[in-house]
């Protein structure tokens, strides 16, 4: 994905200011920054979540592939654009029906037996089908905080989308499902595009391969991750990657 001078705007308020940035195929973009320094609010542009905020006005060139996302009809682009939440958010259905539930609106299956193929796959790649498998019918809000948030990320995946978009997924799980998570995402990154936003700089470090640094709206830098940490360019990326502020 492609992104040229964003301007975000809420009721007239500017969020976001004449950011351009890129999210490389097979790679993984962090996004950190100080809370509201507008990483989640660039995020939610990526698959045009912020038309469902009211006063909320995007400006600026967004693409996917080369193509305008706002020529995309918005079903189109969040089925190849993904997002898992900051909280885990399965639908108050069975485990089953939450993964069945995109490829049949979508119309991605033909049968019964595809589907069951597609919510397997879908689970075994997001490192959950050994633990449902035998209770795939059960209520999908029974299970743990990080089943539910791997269960959103099979989720997304059961669409096949091109993209997907992590808003903090981390932040309501343990370390030990933390942990489950980032290798997950480490996985992923073979087959898909993902863009993270975390408050974790360590997390920022282990899962990614680029990281863009957001200030009071503005990118102010965007670098390979390991440069960075170790040599980051702009004296606002110092500051809070030394811990002075955010």
């Amino acid at each position: 994905m492609k992104t040229r001078n964003v301007n975000v705007f809420y009721s007239g308020v500017q969020a976001i200011m004449d950011v351009s940035l890129d999210l490389g195929a097979k790679q993984v973009l962090a996004l950190i920054g100080p809370s509201g320094c507008g990483k989640s609010t660039f995020l939610r542009c990526l698959n045009r979540m912020n038309d469902t905020v009211l006063g909320c006005e995007v400006q600026g060139s967004l693409s996917l592939d080369g193509v305008d996302i706002s020529a995309l009809e918005p079903e189109e682009l969040r089925a190849r654009v993904g997002m898992v939440f900051q909280k885990p958010n399965p639908f108050p259905k069975s485990i089953y029906d939450n993964i069945a539930y995109g490829p049949k609106l979508h119309g991605l299956v033909e049968s019964k037996t595809e589907l069951d193929e597609v919510v397997e796959a879908s689970l075994r790649k997001a490192g959950l089908w050994e633990e449902v498998c035998t209770r795939l019918h059960v209520p999908a809000t029974g299970l743990s905080g990080g089943q539910q948030q791997r269960l959103c990320i099979a989720r997304a995946i059961s669409i096949s989308p091109e993209v997907i978009l992590m808003d903090e997924p981390c932040s309501a799980l343990d370390p030990i499902a933390t942990s489950v998570i980032e290798a997950l995402i480490m996985e992923l990154k073979e087959n898909y595009t993902i863009g993270i936003v975390t408050h974790s700089m360590s997390q920022a470090k282990r899962v990614s391969d680029r990281t863009a640094y957001f200030h009071l709206g503005k990118l102010i830098e965007v670098n390979p991750t390991e440069e960075m940490f170790e040599q980051p360019q702009h004296h606002l990326t110092q500051g809070y990657l030394k811990g002075r502020f955010g």
